[in-house]
């Protein structure tokens, strides 16, 4: 897969947006969503596996919202009015001149709702995935009272060198995630966003109301959600799909609002979202493949099921180094323990026999 390439659009009022294109195959711009870094991403336990699958399957084009990752941070207007227009900029300059897939994750449904009702001639087809056309904001009830409650958190706590500011609020995204996924999400706030503006990002997406948009969307449209999604209600990837004319809609059975790598919904999401394409699956590449040759001889030496002292011993290395790569591998592999990596090594080893 060829390296990703950074580039720098800028929109009419000025701001610098950093977006993306890696892969090849059918063009699919991605919209902007909370909390994105472009560089970052591709390192991270959480995100990566989407990143790999998008560029392993298509021309994949993305961006960091204005405000955050590798975007101009100090910006003054964060809010919903600028959603579309940076996403028509990008568009622009990554010269996008057919028809597109659009994906929109989280936030990031209603910047490409809004782009498929403004340019459906630019528009192939539409994938909304944990997406909402109502702001937690509008809905009231106790989801309203929790978010004003995490808004003060924020206000008080964002920046501060203790993470249970942010925990409590990226608890929601990953309530099945790890804790190294759950630190990454952390650092990952720490490194997107500053204090200052991650409290207008956030109140920008409550105020969300795009429902009288709905019935007017003309292109193919895929509507995913997973069941026990946190931080959207499920209940609002069923308006997107109930009101959409024609859409498609896939319950996934998870509650993380970022699917995982080991978790069978993921699988559920990549053949759904495939199938719906019109794209062939093509392997994507072995974990194995993607380690180094220290990792790999750790591996071997992990599957005999002895500890990291012992492995430490028998290639002659510190124990702290033996923990390191072991973090490596798993993350490479796409496992949270020793067990599972040992038993996706066999996997492995008998797939190459066959």
């Amino acid at each position: 897969m060829a390296r990703q390439q950074v580039r720098i659009a800028h929109t009419e009022d000025g701001v610098r947006l950093a977006w993306s294109r890696v892969g090849a195959g059918p063009t699919l711009l991605k919209a902007a969503n909370w909390l994105t870094h472009l560089q970052y991403d591709w390192e991270s336990p959480v995100w990566r596996h989407w990143m790999e699958f998008l560029a392993g399957h298509f021309s994949f084009v993305r961006y960091d919202e204005r405000g955050c990752g590798m975007s101009d941070w100090q910006v003054d207007d964060v809010s919903e009015d600028n959603w579309l227009s940076d996403m028509e900029c990008v568009a622009k300059a990554a010269e996008i001149d057919e028809p597109a897939i659009l994906l929109g994750i989280s936030q990031g449904a209603v910047t490409v709702i809004r782009y498929a009702v403004e340019h459906p001639e630019r528009v192939s087809k539409l994938i909304l995935y944990g997406g909402y056309g109502l702001g937690w904001g509008q809905r009231g009830g106790r989801e309203d009272e929790h978010f004003h409650a995490v808004l003060e958190m924020i206000r008080l706590g964002w920046g501060s060198d203790n993470p249970v500011f942010r925990q409590t609020f990226t608890s929601r995204f990953l309530p099945e995630g790890t804790h190294e996924q759950m630190d990454w999400f952390n650092e990952l706030c720490r490194r997107t966003v500053s204090p200052d503006k991650a409290l207008p990002l956030i109140e920008a997406r409550g105020g969300v109301d795009i429902r009288h948009l709905l019935d007017k969307v003309r292109v193919p449209t895929l509507v995913l959600h997973a069941r026990g999604d946190e931080v959207v209600p499920f209940a609002e990837g069923q308006r997107l799909a109930g009101e959409i004319p024609g859409a498609r809609f896939v319950e996934l059975d998870s509650r993380n609002h970022v699917l995982q790598a080991d978790e069978p919904a993921w699988e559920a999401f990549k053949q759904a979202v495939l199938d719906f394409s019109g794209v062939t699956y093509a392997d994507e590449p072995s974990p194995d493949d993607r380690l180094s040759t220290r990792e790999r001889q750790i591996l071997d030496v992990l599957a005999r099921g002895v500890s990291n002292k012992e492995i430490a011993r028998t290639l002659y290395i510190s124990e702290k180094t033996v923990r390191n790569h072991l973090s490596s591998v798993y993350r490479k592999m796409g496992v949270h323990s020793r067990t599972q990596a040992i038993v996706k090594a066999g996997r492995m080893t008998r797939s190459g026999q066959d």
